[in-house]
């Protein structure tokens, strides 16, 4: 009876390694960098973080320029050929506006949640980052997370074999939040693009926008048409029920103007105005109360003549 050859594994990874220097090993372990042709890079999908020709982007280019790329990108290989890069946006946005070919770049096989875990972590290091990049990021790596510890979809699982820990407690430790303020930021993801991009601008914080993701896409249309034409943003507590609004279907255009026509709390000051120009408007024995008064009054006539305009647009 013919027997079968058998073969040992060794560990190693081939016969010359055996003749290998300690040093030599090591180098073949290390990451290849490759100088891959700029058209063969595509971005990855969905790709979270905005590439921005910022002040930034002028000395990224600049660093470009006087010693070439420092730190090579990282991409995996695509099916049909090229390659999708996991890191180096903003060196392949500069690298094209130098007029470069190529560019140094690792190419390692990920696969899609490993590229995505990957593609997070190596963002979320940069000093800036807006709310909404952290936003979908960390959506987008909680879902890579939950597909590869096999957890179910929409399920926050916390069990044995998972160390006792949600995901958004395994995302958050690793990023520097709490598992609260993870699921905070993921919440934004809800918000119309208007919205969210008032968050990015600083003009509504980001506890207030937790409240008003809650709010159906065409509620946030609607109070977003009220917050563009009156120059106003929700406090916390008028986020808060326009969140309870909703909740219980009394969201209305009328109900939205008359809350956020509200004085905020921290806006209950003193407006200052020179007296010599609101005198330029009265009669010299006009008095201040009588000034404030007639003020107040033009200011009911300015606001009843806004909602007639808003009227007569949406009746367009």
């Amino acid at each position: 009876m013919k027997l079968k050859s058998q073969t040992i594994d060794l560990g190693l990874s081939g016969y010359d390694e055996l003749f290998m220097t300690e040093q030599e090993r090591a180098d073949t372990r290390k990451p290849k960098v490759e100088e891959l042709p700029l058209s063969e890079l595509t971005p990855f999908k969905n790709h979270p973080f905005k590439v921005k020709n910022d002040a930034e982007m002028v000395e990224l280019m600049k660093s470009i320029a006087d010693a070439g790329v420092l730190s090579p990108a990282l991409a995996r290989p695509k099916e049909g050929g090229g390659y999708e890069l996991i890191s180096g946006h903003r060196r392949l946005a500069a690298c094209k506006a130098l007029g470069m070919d190529t560019m140094p770049v690792i190419v390692r096989t990920l696969t899609d949640e490993e590229a995505v875990i990957t593609m997070v972590d190596s963002n979320l290091q940069r000093e800036h980052i807006l709310p909404s990049e952290k936003a979908f990021a960390y959506k987008m790596k909680m879902e890579a997370m939950d597909r590869k510890l096999g957890r179910p979809k929409n399920v926050d699982q916390v069990g044995p074999h998972f160390r006792g820990q949600s995901t958004a407690q395994l995302l958050g430790d690793a990023a520097g939040d709490s598992a609260s303020q993870v699921k905070r930021y993921i919440r934004l993801t809800n918000l119309i693009p208007e919205i969210l991009q008032m968050v990015d601008d600083g003009k509504i914080a980001l506890t207030p926008a937790v409240e008003l993701s809650y709010l159906q896409p065409s509620e946030q249309e609607m109070l977003f048409s009220v917050m563009d034409c009156d120059e106003v943003t929700p406090s916390l507590s008028q986020a808060q029920r326009l969140r309870r609004m909703s909740e219980e279907q009394r969201f209305t255009d009328s109900a939205v103007m008359q809350l956020m026509s509200e004085v905020k709390g921290n806006q209950v000051e003193y407006v200052k105005v020179p007296v010599d120009k609101l005198r330029s408007y009265f009669r010299p024995d006009t008095s201040m109360k009588q000034m404030t008064e007639t003020l107040v009054k033009a200011m009911e006539f300015y606001n009843r003549h806004l909602e007639r305009q808003r009227r007569d647009r949406d009746a367009r």
